[in-house]
């Protein structure tokens, strides 16, 4: 079994994707509501504040921050990824482990994440979260993408409405490459 370590630095700002278990469903766009009010409600048990966040249908990536004095971002991530899998139906296919273990078979396990280091990590991060929809073939423009806070930014004057350009990407890359 992989030995996994994790840093944890009391408010600390981080950087996640979190991926569903079978990649080819859209379950969090389709379900957007859902997943909004998973986060919610962890928002108002477990406080956090959200710099950056964008859900395409099979993942998402966000940036955190978290209060001074805490650095458990795993059991906000397990309240999120709970609350959402008891909202859905239990449609999925499971396998023998998961069945056994009387899990879901909606997210995978883990999640990725990166604590931000400096300024400039911090901006690669913003803007690695909301050209993903470009970068996977969703929309041709940052600003055309429902799911993300880009739009939040926009009107707060951080990003141009037309930042990311309107472009055409084609290639295999990015997180399955």
């Amino acid at each position: 079994m992989s030995d996994y370590r994790r840093a944890f630095i009391p408010g600390g700002c981080w950087f996640f994707t979190v991926n569903l278990l079978e990649r080819r469903k859209a379950l969090l766009t389709e379900h957007i509501e859902i997943l909004r009010d998973a986060v919610a409600a962890t928002r108002q048990s477990h406080p956090f504040g959200i710099d950056a966040f964008v859900v395409l249908p099979d993942h998402l990536h966000a940036i955190w921050r978290l209060p001074t004095g805490d650095a458990d971002f795993s059991v906000r991530w397990r309240l999120i990824k709970t609350r959402f899998a008891k909202a859905l139906p239990p449609n999925e296919r499971l396998s023998a482990v998961r069945a056994a273990r009387n899990e879901r078979g909606i997210w995978q396990r883990r999640f990725w994440e990166h604590l931000i280091r400096d300024e400039a990590d911090y901006a690669r991060h913003v803007e690695y979260c909301y050209f993903n929809p470009v970068k996977h073939g969703h929309v041709s423009n940052v600003r055309d993408w429902p799911y993300s806070s880009f739009h939040r930014d926009a009107r707060a004057g951080l990003f141009p409405e037309d930042w990311g350009g309107d472009i055409k990407v084609s290639g295999e890359f990015g997180e399955r490459a």
